[in-house]
C-alpha cells in the first residue's frame, strides 16, 4: 500500500510566443510581477514547427522559454494557467491573441505543460485545466513522447530544459542544507 505524501515543489517554466518581440519582453515583466523573478530567459527562437497559430497571431512568430526563481507546489499550476490566460486576454486585439503563454513545470522526473484542451494523454486537474505530460527524464536527459510537440522535442529545446532541471536540482540541494 502506498502512503500519500506531499509532492516536492517544482520549477515553474513558461513558453511565450508572439509576432512582437517587445510584447514578449513586456509580458515576461508582467509575469514577474505575478509570479516573482525569472532566473533564466532563453534566447529568441523562431517558432516555425507549425503554422497553426498564423491566422490568429500572424507570421513569423518568435518564442522565448523562461523559468522562475521561486519553486511552486505542482497543484498551483492550475491557478497559474488561469492567470496567464487572463494576461493573454489583456492583449487581445479584435478578439485575436497577440501572445500565447504556456506555463508548466519541471520536476526531477518530467516536464508538464498546462492546457484547457482535452486529449488522450492529458489528465484533468480542475477548473477546466489539464496537465500535459510533455517530456520525461530518463538516462540523463529529457525525452519526448509520442505526443510531444515537435518544438519541445527539438534537441536545442531539450538542452535548455536539461539546464533548467540542473538549476532546479541545485536549488533542491541548497534547500536541504
Amino acid at each position: 500500500m502506498s502512503t500519500p505524501q506531499e509532492a516536492k515543489k517544482v520549477k515553474m517554466i513558461s513558453s511565450l510566443f508572439s509576432r512582437e518581440e517587445e510584447l514578449i519582453e513586456n509580458v515576461i515583466k508582467q509575469m514577474e510581477r505575478c509570479f516573482g523573478p525569472t532566473d533564466w530567459v532563453s534566447k529568441k527562437f523562431v517558432f516555425n514547427r507549425t503554422r497553426y497559430y498564423a491566422k490568429e497571431m500572424g507570421w513569423p512568430l518568435y518564442r522565448r522559454f523562461i523559468s522562475f526563481s521561486k519553486l511552486i507546489r505542482p497543484d498551483s499550476i492550475v491557478d497559474i494557467k488561469l492567470m496567464t490566460n487572463t494576461i493573454e486576454n489583456e492583449h487581445l486585439v479584435d478578439k485575436k491573441r497577440k501572445i500565447n503563454i504556456d506555463p508548466g513545470y519541471i520536476s526531477l522526473e518530467r516536464l508538464v505543460l498546462t492546457t484547457g484542451k482535452n486529449y488522450i494523454h492529458r489528465i484533468y486537474l480542475t477548473k477546466g485545466i489539464y496537465a500535459d505530460l510533455t517530456l520525461v527524464f530518463h538516462a540523463g536527459t529529457f525525452n519526448p513522447l509520442a505526443w510531444t510537440y515537435p518544438d519541445y522535442a527539438d534537441e536545442e529545446a531539450i538542452s535548455c530544459f536539461n539546464m533548467v532541471r540542473n538549476n532546479y536540482l541545485q536549488h533542491l540541494r541548497e534547500e536541504e542544507q
